[in-house]
């Protein structure tokens, strides 16, 4: 079993398939049972269908209706979400985003609930797997594997962004070396998540992709002018307000559960750390990973390992990294196929790409379970596999270099 392990061989197309499969079934059973069982706006268990997505729903009616700046209140936010639902116990979501994304909370806003989720899910799913299809290697069982990918039923369970951010983040690094232009405007859309903009800066400047650079740095520009424009410039005070109570409350108390945070920070919180150690600990990590980051595109690493190692990254360098936003690991996993497809896997490699693809499944359960951060070791792991690949020539001559028998 272990030889199998070692190899990669237990991992055959059919059982790939197969697996992905039930999976997918199961996700999708569940989640039609859950829906189909509460009213025509709430699931089962009262909660709004798709729960996250109530939270950008209701912001793009307070923005429709005339209120830009309360909608970065919780207090004025959460109650106008319970004065929709006619309900005063329902639970309610923050809007914890800056000012880009009103634009497509107003365009959600502007359709009745259940079409406009319908229409979200739908736009971005297809976006996702556009862009895993267009990385990944041909392969009879891709398809099923890209929808069975457990964070797909994580992000459609909350109605949240991550098969957007997944499919910008995809093809911004695909298109980096061909369609820098394309690429850096796909980058500058992701601005709605800066937590995970503090690597995608290192993969560009030192890769020397200025076309992209430049190109991002537009697009984020224009969309912050154009907000300004069309909000007013008091929409960015308001933001900031609002972003105490997400840092406060939402990262810092872990009013979500420690275990629905998946970054070193939330695991040394669930053990009691105190913030200093926590953060002090999450900063050490995100600047492993950046210096990592830089080293690998200075070496002018495989730009498919390299783009591998930036999307795993960003889910490690940041403190605020949700379950669901576990589905960018689909572009991880894409990119390490498509260039282990080409070059070959190492030992346990292939192994290690299915425990990752299975992640999402497992990562916050088994923390609730266990209290181990799961998904925080795995990612971790991943990332340094990764790095090994990209670095490993440079890594056997330092080691050749301090080996003692050179004296």
């Amino acid at each position: 079993m272990l030889a199998s392990l070692r190899s990669g061989d237990w991992l055959t197309e059919e059982r790939a398939r197969v697996y992905a499969l039930m999976i997918a079934l199961f996700g999708a059973v569940s989640l039609a049972f859950i829906w189909t069982t509460g009213g025509p706006m709430t699931d089962r268990f009262g909660r709004p269908i798709a729960t996250d997505f109530s939270g950008m729903w209701t912001a793009g009616r307070m923005l429709l209706g005339g209120d830009p700046l309360g909608l970065f209140d919780p207090e004025t936010h959460f109650a106008f979400q319970r004065q929709v639902f006619a309900n005063p116990d329902v639970d309610v979501y923050g809007w914890h985003y800056p000012p880009f994304f009103l634009a497509v909370a107003a365009l959600m806003g502007s359709v009745p609930y259940v079409p406009a989720l319908i229409a979200w899910q739908a736009s971005t799913f297809a976006l996702y797997l556009a862009a895993v299809r267009a990385i990944a290697p041909p392969h009879r069982a891709l398809l099923a594997v890209a929808v069975g990918f457990p964070a797909v039923f994580v992000t459609l369970g909350h109605g949240h962004n991550a098969f957007l951010t997944a499919g910008l983040l995809g093809f911004g690094l695909l298109l980096l070396p061909t369609r820098p232009v394309v690429a850096g405007i796909c980058i500058g859309l992701l601005a709605y998540k800066p937590q995970f903009g503090l690597v995608l800066p290192v993969a560009m400047v030192l890769g020397w992709h200025v076309r992209a650079v430049v190109a991002a740095g537009a697009t984020v520009l224009a969309m912050a002018a154009g907000v300004t424009l069309w909000l007013g410039p008091e929409v960015w005070t308001a933001f900031l307000k609002g972003a105490v109570f997400t840092r406060e409350v939402i990262l810092e108390q872990g009013i979500t559960g420690w275990a629905k945070i998946q970054s070193t920070f939330s695991a040394l919180r669930s053990f009691g750390a105190p913030l200093p150690l926590a953060y002090g600990a999450q900063f050490a990590v995100t600047g492993l990973v950046v210096a990592t980051l830089a080293l690998a595109a200075l070496r002018r690493a495989d730009h498919r390992l390299l783009a591998a190692m930036t999307a795993t990254g960003a889910l490690l360098a940041t403190p605020y990294c949700l379950d669901y936003d576990m589905t960018i690991l689909a572009v991880a996993v894409a990119f390490t196929a498509a260039h282990g497809a080409e070059k070959g896997f190492g030992p346990y490699e292939k192994s290690l790409l299915a425990g990752v693809w299975l992640l999402p499944l497992v990562a916050r359960p088994g923390m609730m379970v266990t209290g181990i951060p799961i998904g925080v070791l795995v990612m971790a792991l991943f990332f340094g596999v990764l790095a090994h690949r990209a670095l490993g020539a440079d890594l056997l001559r330092l080691s050749a270099r301090w080996s003692p028998a050179r004296g």
